[in-house]
């Protein structure tokens, strides 16, 4: 996702593999500063370096061909959200922390890296927005949590908040027509945001001059000898 929201603003090589990076690898390293967990996870396992910028750097190149796949990134990115909460459960768990921290840590290892992303593509992100995300990510970690201390195994237990996760993130919310067509809108690029900003400007002139030409045509010049 980090991928394709920068091949959408057309970021360069750089930017495509920086910001990839930081999507994927940028939650789990704020959990481990928060938790004290070091050295941080990906700095001890190089190839998750190669395999997130190699992707990435494919994905931006290919980002405008992305939607005709859409459903099939949908899927991905609710996997991934729900891995990533899970594996931060779990590195929490393994310190010995209290429940609630431990939820803790999942939620920021799953949501945390769309957040770094959105802000720094310049958006709102998609967690503060009308949109099951972090909301699936607290159901998935207090699921797992539940499950694991009533005994249950850890490959079920991992089963049944995959499929808790995926049924959540897809569910329908109910939106009124104005945050519908709102969201329905496309994002413009750097032409047509200069283009709108020129006719606001314009239309802006329009309004400021406007006040002083009609009260000359109504005759309210100021008249001679102090009247």
């Amino acid at each position: 996702s980090g991928a394709l929201a920068a091949g959408r603003r057309n970021l360069d090589i750089f930017g495509g593999a920086f910001i990839a990076f930081v999507t994927a690898l940028g939650g789990g390293t704020i959990r481990d500063i928060v938790l004290g967990h070091f050295p941080i996870g990906w700095t001890q396992h190089p190839p998750y370096i190669y395999l997130v910028i190699s992707a990435g750097l494919v994905t931006t190149l290919f980002a405008r061909f992305m939607h005709h796949l859409k459903t099939v990134f949908l899927v991905l990115d609710a996997l991934g959200l729900i891995a990533f909460s899970l594996i931060g459960c779990e590195v929490a768990l393994g310190m010995h922390y209290a429940p609630v921290v431990v939820i803790m840590a999942g939620m920021i290892t799953g949501i945390f890296g769309g957040i770094l992303r959105d802000v720094l593509c310049n958006q709102v992100p998609v967690v503060f927005r009308q949109e099951l995300y972090a909301s699936v990510s607290l159901a998935v970690c207090s699921l797992y949590l539940v499950l694991r201390d009533l005994g249950l195994g850890t490959e079920a237990n991992t089963l049944i908040s995959f499929g808790l996760g995926l049924t959540l993130r897809h569910l329908p919310l109910p939106q009124d027509p104005q945050t519908a067509a709102l969201l329905a809108r496309p994002e413009l690029d750097p032409a047509q945001q200069a283009q709108l900003l020129q006719h606001l400007d314009a239309s802006l002139g329009q309004a400021v001059q406007a006040p002083a030409g009609a009260g000359r045509d109504r005759g309210c010049e100021p008249r001679a000898g102090g009247e």
